[in-house]
């Protein structure tokens, strides 16, 4: 198709500004449309971004809280299942769950990148929070990931969450629209002042390392449970020196993360589909060997980018629906077909699901895009 006129009339711009927007004292943006342009729930909570969140404070000990969360040794970055509508489909999350407690899951990460937060609406997210809280809460540990690259909806998302029920968040450093080291600081800190905190060092997704200068800022705040790291043994090995909690985001390398640098365990993707074997790793004592057969697994689930092959496999074992929110979607015919020939080599019983996986058609698979009338 040849670009239509509004497209002809675009390619011919050369100087565009990417313009700055101003604010007033209180925060706020200036309508000149003669509509409100912050969403609503913004604007409700400006005053909480105001300086009195960054007041200077002494050193504090954890909390009980947070002493609890920073025992913790397996977490689950559980999966969100939808329906052919495109919704969550609490059945199933609701048998993934079960799953998850009777194999020795010590908690779950609601609306983590594996289970695609940043595809809900926030009505959708706190509704998880709070459905997770209420019919598990007793048996495992509720983590919110209400993080976000905004400080405004990273603070309303956090205060709904532990509103909701959670018992800890995941909070992240801005992504995308990145900052300095005070602005990051200032940024979690703002999260951080509502109930316990695991920050989140991914740099292969936000594009910015949390350095260790910036750890130590906030390493001794009561909320502080630790860290989720993604940079490997070595950081690792830093932290814990230091007797700071730290969580590998890395499952290949979580077994030498845990018995040989330090780590307190891991947050993990894998342990959706083998969260069994995953707990043998983390609490059973070193066993290279379990660890060296189940490489080839984590190779598998990160092939391509977190939570594609997960979501794949999962549909492949029927225990969800093979529906994905775009913009996710299948890995190729041959990588599912190399998934159902690895899954005998570490025991199809260590799987979650009761059938033997399918590799399923192209054709099986649908893609939806949620769209929010309101």
């Amino acid at each position: 198709m040849a670009p239509n006129a509004q497209t002809q009339a675009i390619r011919k711009l050369r100087l565009m500004t990417a313009i700055k927007t101003p604010y007033t004292t209180e925060g706020k943006c200036s309508s000149h449309f003669g509509f409100n342009r912050v969403p609503t729930f913004f604007c409700a909570h400006t005053s909480l971004c105001s300086g009195h969140l960054f007041e200077a404070r002494g050193n504090m000990a954890p909390n009980a809280q947070t002493q609890a969360i920073r025992k913790l040794r397996l977490m689950t970055a559980i999966k969100t299942p939808y329906t052919t509508e495109g919704k969550i489909d609490l059945e199933a999350y609701n048998a993934h769950v079960e799953h998850q407690i009777a194999n020795g899951v010590e908690g779950l990460i609601i609306g983590g990148t594996t289970g695609e937060g940043h595809l809900f609406s926030w009505e959708e997210h706190l509704f998880l929070i709070k459905h997770t809280k209420e019919k598990f809460g007793d048996r495992t540990v509720v983590v919110g990931n209400t993080g976000s690259n905004s400080t405004a909806e990273a603070v309303f998302a956090t205060k709904k969450g532990f509103e909701a029920g959670m018992d800890c968040s995941l909070l992240i450093n801005p992504y995308y629209g990145k900052t300095n080291k005070r602005g990051i600081v200032m940024h979690l800190e703002a999260g951080m002042k509502f109930g316990p905190a695991i920050i989140y060092n991914v740099p292969g997704r936000t594009g910015s390392d949390i350095l260790p200068d910036v750890v130590a800022e906030i390493a001794d705040h009561e909320n502080f449970a630790g860290m989720k790291e993604c940079m490997g043994h070595e950081r690792i090995a830093e932290y814990s020196a230091k007797g700071i909690p730290c969580w590998s985001g890395n499952d290949e390398q979580s077994h030498e993360s845990r018995y040989k640098h330090g780590g307190q365990g891991v947050i993990s993707v894998t342990s959706n589909v083998v969260p069994g074997l995953m707990r043998k790793l983390m609490f059973d004592g070193p066993d290279d060997e379990l660890n060296q057969k189940m490489q080839p697994l984590f190779k598998w689930l990160f092939q391509e980018p977190n939570p594609i092959p997960l979501n794949t496999m999962m549909m492949q074992m029927g225990v969800c629906k093979p529906v994905f929110r775009l913009p996710y979607t299948y890995v190729p015919k041959a990588a599912r077909e190399e998934i159902v020939k690895l899954v005998p080599e570490l025991g199809a019983e260590n799987f979650y699901g009761s059938e033997p996986l399918k590799v399923l058609e192209d054709s099986d698979f649908q893609h939806v895009v949620p769209v929010d009338d309101h």
